[in-house]
């Protein structure tokens, strides 16, 4: 009952205290049987949302076990242990059937989410996919590929929920862009997976589905937003993710994980057919983009993306299609690169793969300049964080005013200048930067937002920027961090230091970023840093 209807109800009985008190009393009681009743609703809605997701486990799984069964003599552990070139070139040849490849990590997923609980839904039309390649007379470049899909984008006949009970219900009846144009070009998009509620986290939990654990250490979070994408690739269940970012979501679960991540320019791919608690919101921009397990999967996916199908049905993005020219060239690069942000003090590992990374370039002939981001404080207290709550919550939880916004968005742009105009005077190609990590134990990430200063400052600028891994944490850097600070020595850097704790052996990844609509250019510095990462532990 609202309260406007309540004065309605008991505008007739003011003339009589005891028919009022009585009234009274009995709209008290109402509105909290109502209040009841609206608890067990959301209750109800967030059971039947589980009980769907079991449901779709048990299909894909049914699906997994007669094709096993039917085919005894698949490879799975070869197919598994397959690159994604390797993959497409061995589909494209006919020496792997798309059947042998999807069941196999269906297989694989299935036992990945048992174990750190990631996948959300089985996208039951994948069969249907599968069948449909037979008939195509041209084999897309992602031809047989299987690929998950975070659960806020678009999949037909399927709801997504964006962790929130508010859009339980909400059957999609198409398919967002993205996922039209993966199956354009020959992908199985195959199951959706976990992420926190609201996406507003860098966590993976939410009171519908739970919370997804780090397939490389239980203790640990597999980050966020797209921490479900992290899980299932790094436990082996997916060799291709499309998640999204807007403060690090992309970047900070590929850190946590030991990916490869990619968030290109905010319209560089469509976002057509994407659910967001927050809509309209312009301060900050949001970017889908691909996490897989090496910078050529990244590359793949985007060239495969950026073509004329994706152009045709959303005639916003710019019709610039993948230079393969750039990504594949030899050129040495102007290096812009800080260790730290001077907002929040790296932990030591990161600190470290920074340092271990410059030399391995400046080794390989490259030039390493040192640059620091300007009014970096600024930056994340007035843009990021005034940008992304430019609505004073109101989406999540009455609005500013129009003058305050415009202000925002001038205030972004003059900042944007400012940055772009002290890369050009040292006449930079990209910058080597660090990411967030080691993965944070379990409960931290919502009480570290600002610790996202690292990955949120290229979501405000809007530049491409992704992450790879290229070390792992030492007993050295444990040793080191127990003596660590950071900056101010307050609340806020005696969690970080709690949060990164524990984690000997976990991955440790670098930033790479290059200037807006230049992903070929990142791409190609990342290839370039893996490569170099690689022949350092081969020579270890």
């Amino acid at each position: 009952m609202t309260q406007e209807r309540l004065w309605q109800v008991l505008d007739p009985f003011w003339g009589d205290p005891r028919t009022l008190s009585a009234l009274l009393c009995s709209s008290v009681a109402a509105v909290v049987l109502l209040k009841w009743l609206e608890r067990r609703q959301i209750q109800q809605k967030m059971e039947e949302a589980r009980r769907a997701r079991d449901l779709a486990l048990e299909r894909m799984e049914k699906a997994a076990q007669r094709f096993k069964q039917e085919n005894p003599g698949t490879q799975t552990a070869q197919i598994l242990s397959l690159t994604m070139v390797e993959l497409v070139e061995k589909l494209k040849d006919g020496s792997l059937s798309p059947e042998s490849v999807l069941y196999s990590y269906m297989g694989k997923a299935l036992e990945v989410t048992q174990e750190v609980n990631c996948v959300t839904d089985f996208i039951h039309g994948c069969e249907d996919q599968l069948q449909k390649l037979k008939n195509q007379k041209e084999k897309g470049l992602l031809y047989g590929i299987p690929i998950s899909i975070k659960d806020h984008i678009d999949c037909k006949g399927h709801i997504s929920s964006g962790g929130m009970v508010k859009f339980l219900g909400q059957v999609k009846e198409e398919d967002s862009v993205i996922v039209q144009v993966l199956k354009c070009q020959g992908a199985i998009p195959f199951v959706r997976t976990n992420i926190p509620q609201t996406m507003i986290n860098y966590d993976c939990s939410n009171l519908i589905f739970g919370q997804t654990l780090n397939p490389l250490n239980h203790q640990k979070s597999p980050g966020g937003s797209s921490g479900g994408e992290g899980a299932l690739i790094a436990g082996g269940g997916s060799i291709l993710g499309i998640g999204s970012d807007v403060a690090g979501s992309i970047r900070l679960p590929s850190s946590f994980c030991g990916l490869c991540g990619l968030k290109p320019t905010g319209n560089r791919i469509s976002k057509l057919g994407v659910v967001s608690p927050i809509i309209g919101m312009k301060s900050v921009a949001a970017a889908l983009g691909p996490m897989a397990r090496d910078v050529d999967s990244l590359a793949l996916c985007m060239k495969a993306l950026l073509c004329e199908e994706m152009f045709r049905l959303d005639p916003t993005v710019p019709p610039i299609p993948f230079d393969e020219e750039v990504y594949t060239s030899s050129k040495p690069l102007r290096i812009g690169y800080y260790e730290g942000d001077g907002y929040f003090q790296p932990s030591p590992s990161m600190k470290r793969a920074i340092q271990e990374t410059r030399k391995l370039l400046q080794d390989a002939g490259h030039t390493l300049v040192p640059f620091a981001p300007p009014k970096i404080d600024y930056m994340v207290d007035e843009l990021f964080t005034r940008g992304i709550f430019s609505d004073g919550a109101a989406h999540l939880v009455d609005c500013l005013s129009a003058k305050n916004l415009w202000d925002q968005h001038g205030a972004v742009e003059a900042y944007r200048i400012e940055f772009i105009a002290k890369w050009r005077k040292l006449r930079l190609d990209v910058i080597l930067c660090p990411a967030l990590g080691p993965a944070f134990n379990h409960g931290y990430a919502g009480k570290l937002f600002a610790a996202t200063s690292y990955t949120n400052l290229y979501n405000v600028l809007d530049f491409p920027a992704g992450v790879v891994p290229v070390s792992t944490v030492t007993r050295a850097d444990e040793e080191e961090l127990k003596h660590y600070r950071g900056h101010y020595g307050d609340p806020w850097d005696k969690r970080l230091k709690e949060a990164v704790e524990g984690a000997v052996g976990l991955p440790v990844a670098v930033q790479c970023v290059a200037l807006p609509w230049q992903e070929e250019l990142c791409l190609r510095f990342m290839k370039e840093v893996e490569m170099l990462a690689h022949s350092m532990k081969r020579n270890v």
